[in-house]
């Protein structure tokens, strides 16, 4: 199975919502930073890509319809060259203050923590540190540094894919833009919306006595 949609968006731009509703509408799975945590052994994958080993694309995601959010995103130009009949899905935030407050006190505040000792958490963690320094920003712990890397991520991905294949969406967009890349019918149903900050928080444990 090759992607049906390629998710050039960063984590907190409503990917999570976005995986549930692309698994609605391709009727077959999402791959998300989620799927991770159920896939050790991708970890050493992603993490080789960090470091420049160019994995198997196509074996990474076999059985996946698509694929949205953080590692994915870091590789977005690999992955839209290695599926160049699908859409890219360029997800974004109503700024990039809105972005960097979600951000910051979810994924990011996970990512300063010192990595578990254990043997599925602690290499996931040290993966996603990795990635945040390396292909996103070396300094995206720190605000002015993350705003400007999540703009100048959005930008390039603009500038280096053609509009005709570009999808934009922000989380209140809904379905139509997307159901319209992909040339199928808009659910009946309301749009999947997860994963909150506060949703975030608590099954991380974060804001615990």
């Amino acid at each position: 199975m090759a992607l049906q949609i390629v998710g050039a968006g960063l984590g907190r731009t409503g990917t999570n919502s976005l995986k549930l509703a692309l698994e609605q509408l391709l009727g077959n799975p999402c791959y998300h930073m989620l799927e991770v945590f159920g896939r050790p052994d991708d970890v050493a994958v992603w993490h080789g890509a960090i470091d420049g080993v160019s994995p198997d694309w196509a074996a990474l995601f076999d059985g996946y319809a698509a694929a949205v959010d953080w590692p994915t995103a870091a590789f977005w130009r690999e992955i839209a060259d290695t599926y160049p009949d699908a859409p890219v899905l360029l997800s974004t935030r109503s700024s990039a203050d809105a972005w960097w407050k979600s951000a910051n006190e979810t994924i990011f505040e996970m990512g300063r923590r010192e990595p578990p000792d254990d043997p599925v958490f602690g290499p996931m963690q040290r993966m996603v540190i990795d990635m945040f320094t390396k292909r996103f920003a070396s300094g995206w712990s720190e605000e002015r540094a993350a705003k400007a890397a999540y703009e100048a991520h959005n930008d390039a991905v603009r500038a280096a894919i053609p509009a005709d294949r570009l999808v934009e969406w922000c989380p209140g967009d809904g379905w139509d833009p997307i159901c319209a890349a992909l040339g199928v019918a808009v659910p009946a149903e309301p749009f999947p919306h997860v994963n909150s900050t506060n949703d975030f928080r608590t099954i991380a444990g974060f804001d615990e006595p």
